[in-house]
């Protein structure tokens, strides 16, 4: 793919050299708006002041809030289609290390030596990702859609099963952690496997739903369970409540209480925590998920230079909620970080992160979706109506515009 690769080319001259840089880590959708939102700020300014980078292990954005979804292969947008117009330079790398005292980082770009490169501002914006659970054998045996890769995983995983005739375990499904991923996943895991096994054979499978707490989506709130509950029951879910996890073997799933339960598929979808880049930066202050603590410009408290947004994190969405690990925090808060590093660089003040208005929309399978408004969660959509919500979000809502300067 032929991107506007920084160092590479063309795109760097002499003069775009000696500019201030902006330097943005991370292609999901935070990393993505914020150098585009940074591009904009300094476009709009006399005079280019800065270039803009950004630096991601690939060269694709990953709508990973699909990767529930049956065929994940083509929940991609190339990094491309967005960047170029925005006028903002592209590196695929991956930092090693962060050296705030001479505003620089280290990359291993996989072709040679690491390299050090320096910066004027930093965006890290590299996300969230499975946390590493004490139990035998789920990290050698467990599935999981966390990434693009690991969500192909499965479906081929799923496809390969669906061509051979059904063994023991074959047909059914475990799945770790009833959260909002885990609720979603298990609502729409018979129409997954419908894709690979036809219609008969996967609605004759098993699909479980194991949780440790004592209740469905406990983060989601009272308000939202009965009908989450019902729409379980409808999918023909079976749920595991105040299950806690012994083992995991290539054929099983042991729980504490002494049930082995034959599966070949067990998936995990439980235990977010922020991208371990965030205790690379020396000095700084982490909660208990691993986020970077910014201030209302969301810079990183303590670190002059370097701002974060997204799943890394933690942010207060007003005066009292934080910012949760979700599509929908992050891109406002990618958009404001770019726009703030940039009014940095121009002796602006900051503007202050704020997204006081919260909703949740899950999708549940074939028994349509549920839409909710406020911390408090009242629901105000449900079913067939709340599902063309949901499908509104994930197909049209959440991509970015492409190829079109003016519209990105």
């Amino acid at each position: 793919m032929s991107l506007n690769k920084e160092g590479h080319g063309a795109s760097m001259t002499k003069s775009n050299m000696n500019m201030a840089r902006i330097i943005v880590v991370g292609g999901g959708f935070a990393g993505l708006w914020a150098s585009v939102a940074a591009s904009r700020k300094l476009a709009a300014q006399e005079g280019k002041k800065a270039t803009v980078t950004l630096i991601s292990r690939d060269d694709y954005l990953t709508v990973r809030p699909r990767l529930y979804e049956a065929k994940p292969q083509g929940l991609r947008v190339p990094l491309e289609s967005v960047l170029r117009p925005a006028d903002v330079l592209f590196r695929e790398a991956t930092v090693v290390a962060l050296n705030p005292s001479t505003r620089s980082i280290t990359l291993d770009d996989n072709r040679s030596d690491r390299i050090e490169i320096a910066y004027d501002r930093l965006v890290l914006a590299t996300g969230s990702e499975l946390r590493s659970l004490p139990v035998p054998g789920i990290a050698e045996h467990a599935f999981n859609i966390d990434t693009f890769a690991a969500a192909v995983a499965l479906d081929v995983h799923l496809a390969e099963l669906g061509q051979r005739p059904a063994g023991a375990g074959d047909d059914t499904v475990v799945i770790l952690g009833a959260g909002f991923t885990g609720i979603e996943l298990a609502s729409e895991m018979r129409n997954r496997l419908a894709v690979h096994w036809g219609q008969a054979r996967a609605a004759a499978a098993q699909v479980l739903l194991v949780e440790r707490a004592g209740v469905i989506g406990a983060e989601l709130g009272v308000n939202p369970r009965p009908y989450i509950e019902a729409a379980l029951l409808e999918q023909r879910v079976q749920v595991r409540l105040n299950a806690l996890l012994d083992r995991v073997e290539p054929d099983a799933v042991w729980l504490a209480s002494g049930e082995r339960i034959k599966t070949n598929t067990t998936i995990v979808t439980a235990g977010l925590c922020a991208s371990p880049l965030a205790k690379a930066v020396p000095g700084a202050k982490l909660d208990d998920l691993g986020r970077l603590h910014v201030n209302s410009a969301l810079q990183v408290d303590g670190v002059p230079g370097i701002y974060a947004a997204g799943d890394i994190a933690r942010a207060y969405v007003d005066d009292e909620h934080l910012a949760l690990m979700s599509c929908q925090h992050a891109i406002h808060m990618g958009t404001v970080a770019g726009h703030n590093v940039a009014r940095d660089l121009l002796g602006l003040p900051p503007h202050p992160y704020s997204q006081p208005d919260y909703v949740t929309c899950l999708d549940l399978g074939s028994s349509g979706a549920l839409f909710t408004e406020g911390w408090g969660r009242q629901i105000r959509q449900t079913g067939a109506e709340a599902k063309n919500l949901k499908r509104q979000i994930n197909t049209e809502w959440i991509y970015p515009p492409q190829g079109n300067r003016t519209a990105i």
